[in-house]
């Protein structure tokens, strides 16, 4: 298992459990849930590997990867009780799936011979489609667009930072 591996089913787990929470506050079923929690986890670097024109989805044919999504949905729904502050939790989850996933569209954008700027671009993509997705399916206004978040803003100091 590479770096880059650990980064993105670190950052797919950590994305799954926030899409979960986003969806338990939206007052989603437990199936909901799960489908929140997916395309909160996998949205962005499906979009990705679509511009990258990348022969293989990242979710594609990896077990692993996919019950990661489904452990953090289920998680989420049993300790359903115990969490106090979903907008806290919520915060926390995706703040550590931005920088994990910032760096792993990084990565995965160099390794697919893309340019500087480019990889740049499709660090920001990875970070943040999944969760502009979750998001709408919540019937929430997207953070990546809402007026004075820095979400996207993050993404591009992060990138910067990682790369430099």
């Amino acid at each position: 298992m590479t770096v880059l591996d650990i980064i993105t089913y670190t950052g797919i787990f950590v994305f799954a459990l926030a899409g979960a929470f986003k969806a338990r506050g939206a007052k989603l079923d437990i199936f909901g849930g799960f489908v929140v929690a997916f395309v909160s986890a996998y949205g962005g670097g499906t979009l990705r590997d679509l511009l990258l024109n990348s022969q293989r989805l990242v979710w594609f044919n990896d077990n692993f990867a996919f019950s990661l999504v489904f452990a953090g949905a289920i998680i989420t729904f049993l300790v359903k009780d115990r969490v106090n502050n979903f907008r806290r939790t919520i915060f926390f989850t995706d703040a550590v799936g931005l920088g994990l996933f910032t760096a792993a569209g990084i990565e995965v954008a160099k390794l697919n011979g893309s340019n500087d700027l480019y990889a740049l671009v499709m660090g920001v993509i990875t970070a943040t489609f999944g969760g502009l997705i979750a998001d709408i399916f919540c019937g929430l206004p997207p953070m990546l667009l809402r007026r004075g978040e820095l979400y996207a803003t993050v993404c591009v100091i992060g990138d910067y930072l990682y790369y430099n």
